[in-house]
């Protein structure tokens, strides 16, 4: 039988199912309104409680920081002529953060187009714009500077180049044409003065890591700082301290206007001593005693002279400053101005060329010769020679088995020291180097043996850097007993092999080895001999000379040479005075210091180079002076003439030149001519390259409007 359903509980069924319908939609709204809620209060609180530093935060993302660069210090003369400047140049650069933006192709477009008009591979512009230190990045091409400065591919651009970027912009998307500051050299009187000057180049890594850890903020990863002479020397003073722009940039990284921006301090002036008059004039000569050299006969080698290289040092005697400093071969500094190419620094190193990046007159190591014996007559004077005492200046000495002949085998009987240095006698000087040699080492392997000859040279300064304000410079060497010990060390292995194995190239060389091996140690009679006359293995710098001539002018005086006399900063100020500085008094009786002193004037009058200075003003112009021929085993002589007065030192080097009076002597004259203004017999100090004839006390005066005064003159 079936069933039927109640109707009562059918009813209260549905019931139930509508209340729980109900309740879920309750807890839905309830939910949704609590998202609701949490949306609005974290709404609210990004926007009003947490509002001014997210807006900040996004402001920065739209705001790059780019350094700008300070312009550079001059460099000025003593008059105040400026020596190195500054110009504007064009320079085109890359955005690379708007670059980072296109496409492969369109950047390769790009870049293709940047490479035709500035006349460079794309290779090389592509290398540019790799930062240094990642992967592909090339030392000395790729970028060291901010990720986001502008990358320079081209310096000294021609300005329809750069206006053509300019006015195209829409081709040259992320390509930037901007005037830059850049050195200059303006040259004054023809002067090249590079070895004095120096250059600069873009900052190592290395050396940005070093100026960060260092706090200093004067440097930057875009920095150009002094690679050598005055320009590394005074880079700190120089350089400035850079400023730093904000600009507002868009999505796509070009930039919409400037933000903010901190003021740099352009670098300060560097006045030096150095007078670009006389500068000019000794140049001028040494470039033609050199051009000369190389059109005379040689009749000892039987061909022209190489006349190789060479230097010229004018010197204040009573202060060390640096008047003039010349050196040949030399090369035009602007070369470093917007980079280098691979070419040119290769030609810089070049031995074919002459290593123009070698400065001859600090770098250039050389035999003396005869300009070595004002030096030895001091020693023996303060080491038991009297003033009138009297050696035989004869045609030859045979020391040992070995005959050591005088120039041109002359032979003037028996004189003094100062008719010694008048006719520069080897043989008088030969005996001298024995007699002590005797004296005090005669046994050859005795390195401790006294010699006062030795004792004397150190005392002037020689075998010791002179403190100059210059990078780079050469110690010199004294060849004593302790330096053939130690030079016979290091290379008995390379000559004793070359004896033992019988592969010397000639008959000299191989006698050369076999007694090198054996006793290439020994100090023998031979040595002191020839280290007498300045001959040997004995080599200076033709700046050690200059200021070894300069205490033998101011009575024993030994300054460092200096070629900076102040700082100037951009308002006039000056920040620093360089004094001069005496680095000590050589130890030699004040009469041993005057009888040389005097000696030395009759060079010019009746001794070797008196057939140079003919018709020469000497009684108003009291000029001593020394000649100096060196010999080098396998090279020509060298050319020396070193000479002085109460106010100036000259020297003149020419290497491989011949004899220092026949070859220097003409260009010494010229250049005290210019000094004190001589023509004929006559001094007219008003004509004189420097006004007055000595260099001035004051410095120049740098104006408001950019002007520089000379220096006033209190005579």
């Amino acid at each position: 039988m079936a069933s039927t359903s109640s109707p009562g509980r059918g009813s209260g069924g549905a019931v139930t199912g509508s209340r729980k319908s109900r309740l879920r939609l309750i807890v839905i709204q309830a939910l949704v309104f609590s998202l609701f809620a949490t949306l609005f209060a974290r709404l609210y609180y990004l926007q009003v409680v947490s509002g001014d530093e997210y807006h900040a935060q996004a402001a920065s993302q739209s705001v790059r920081e780019i350094v700008v660069q300070p312009q550079r210090g001059l460099i000025v003369d003593d008059m105040g002529r400026p020596l190195v400047a500054n110009r504007t140049s064009w320079v085109v650069s890359v955005d690379r953060t708007m670059l980072d933006k296109m496409g492969a192709h369109q950047r390769k477009v790009l870049i293709g187009r940047v490479s035709a008009l500035v006349d460079q591979s794309p290779a090389r512009i592509a290398r540019r714009l790799v930062t240094c230190g990642e992967e592909g990045s090339v030392v000395g091409v790729c970028w060291n500077g901010s990720p986001y400065q502008p990358v320079p591919v081209s310096t000294d651009v021609r300005q329809a180049t750069a206006l053509r970027i300019l006015e195209q912009p829409e081709d040259y998307p992320a390509v930037l044409a901007e005037q830059q500051s850049v050195r200059a050299y303006p040259q004054p009187f023809g002067v090249n003065l590079a070895h004095v000057l120096g250059y600069l180049s873009p900052i190592t890594a290395d050396e940005y890591d070093t100026a960060r850890a260092d706090d200093d903020t004067s440097l930057n990863g875009a920095s150009s700082v002094g690679r050598a002479g005055v320009e590394k020397q005074y880079d700190k003073w120089l350089r400035g301290m850079p400023g730093y722009k904000r600009v507002a940039v868009d999505s796509m990284g070009r930039v919409l206007g400037d933000d903010s921006e901190i003021e740099g301090k352009p670098g300060d002036t560097l006045v030096t001593s150095i007078d670009a008059r006389v500068q000019g004039v000794v140049e001028h000569q040494l470039a033609s005693t050199i051009k000369l050299a190389r059109q005379t006969y040689d009749k000892v080698t039987h061909r022209n002279y190489r006349a190789d290289s060479g230097a010229v040092v004018v010197m204040e005697a009573k202060t060390g400053r640096i008047v003039s400093m010349a050196s040949q071969p030399t090369y035009d500094p602007s070369v470093w101005v917007g980079g280098i190419t691979k070419k040119q620094l290769a030609r810089l190193y070049s031995e074919k060329a002459g290593t123009p990046l070698l400065g001859r007159a600090t770098q250039g190591q050389f035999a003396p010769g005869s300009t070595w014996k004002p030096i030895m007559t001091v020693g023996a004077l303060n080491n038991g020679y009297r003033q009138d005492t009297k050696l035989d200046c004869s045609s030859n000495l045979q020391v040992g088995n070995r005959v050591f002949k005088n120039y041109e085998s002359e032979a003037y009987g028996y004189i003094d020291f100062a008719r010694a240095l008048e006719l520069s006698c080897d043989t008088f000087f030969y005996r001298v180097g024995l007699h002590y040699w005797q004296k005090y080492g005669s046994d050859p392997a005795n390195v401790d043996a006294r010699d006062p000859l030795v004792e004397e040279a150190k005392k002037f300064g020689f075998g010791s850097e002179t403190g100059v304000d210059l990078p780079g410079e050469a110690s010199g060497r004294i060849a004593d007993r302790h330096w053939k010990l130690s030079y016979w060390k290091s290379m008995k292995g390379y000559y004793c092999t070359m004896d033992e194995k019988g592969t010397a190239p000639n008959a000299f060389l191989k006698l050369f080895a076999h007694e090198f091996c054996l006793e290439g140690s020994y100090y023998r009679a031979g040595d002191a001999v020839n280290y007498a006359i300045g001959q040997g293995d004995t080599i200076v710098t033709p700046l050690q000379l200059a200021r070894a001539y300069a205490a033998l002018s101011n009575g024993g005086t030994l300054y460092a040479p200096r070629i900076a006399k102040a700082i100037v900063d951009a308002d006039g100020t000056v920040v620093h005075q360089f004094a001069p500085q005496p680095e000590g008094k050589v130890d030699a009786s004040a009469a041993s210091l005057k009888y040389v002193d005097t000696a030395l004037q009759g060079t010019p009058k009746v001794g070797t180079l008196a057939w140079k200075f003919i018709d020469f003003p000497l009684d108003k112009v009291h000029i001593r002076g020394k000649t100096g021929s060196a010999e080098v085993y396998g090279k020509q002589s060298t050319s020396w003439v070193a000479t002085y007065d109460e106010n100036y030192v000259v020297v003149m080097m020419v290497s491989q030149a011949g004899t220092g009076s026949g070859t220097s002597g003409p260009a010494v004259r010229k250049i005290w001519e210019s000094l004190y203004g001589i023509t004929g017999m006559s001094v007219n100090p008003a004509r004189s390259a420097i006004p007055g004839t000595t260099p001035p006390a004051g410095l120049p005066t740098f104006m408001k409007d950019g002007s520089i005064l000379p220096p006033a003159r209190k005579d």
